[in-house]
């Protein structure tokens, strides 16, 4: 789940990144071209519902693709991201337009 928030005296948008409860996992990371697809660089934090969360300030009116890699071994996707486009892995990133 995405939640935005327009910081106009920053000149960013904020974006708090959710996963979904389900994932049962022990660390999740948020991985895209904000961070340039590094996995580690992006750890989530626990919450207690189970869910892992990130707040990121990305630059206004672009569109960054995302992934979660739970565990460093799985790749999952934000079922309520703004769009999806298919990647050179066979599967789909996520889309955030800030």
């Amino acid at each position: 789940m995405l939640k935005k928030r327009y910081l106009k005296g920053k000149g960013v948008v904020q974006v708090t990144f959710y996963t979904a409860a389900a994932l049962d996992a022990k660390q999740v990371c948020l991985v895209g071209d904000f961070n340039e697809w590094d996995e580690s660089a992006t750890p989530m934090q626990a919450l207690k519902d189970g869910r892992f969360k990130i707040v990121l300030e990305l630059e206004p009116e672009q569109v960054y693709e995302f992934r979660y890699l739970v565990d460093g071994c799985e790749w999952h996707n934000d079922w309520e991201a703004d769009e999806y486009v298919s990647n050179p892995h066979g599967s789909d990133n996520c889309v955030v337009c800030t």
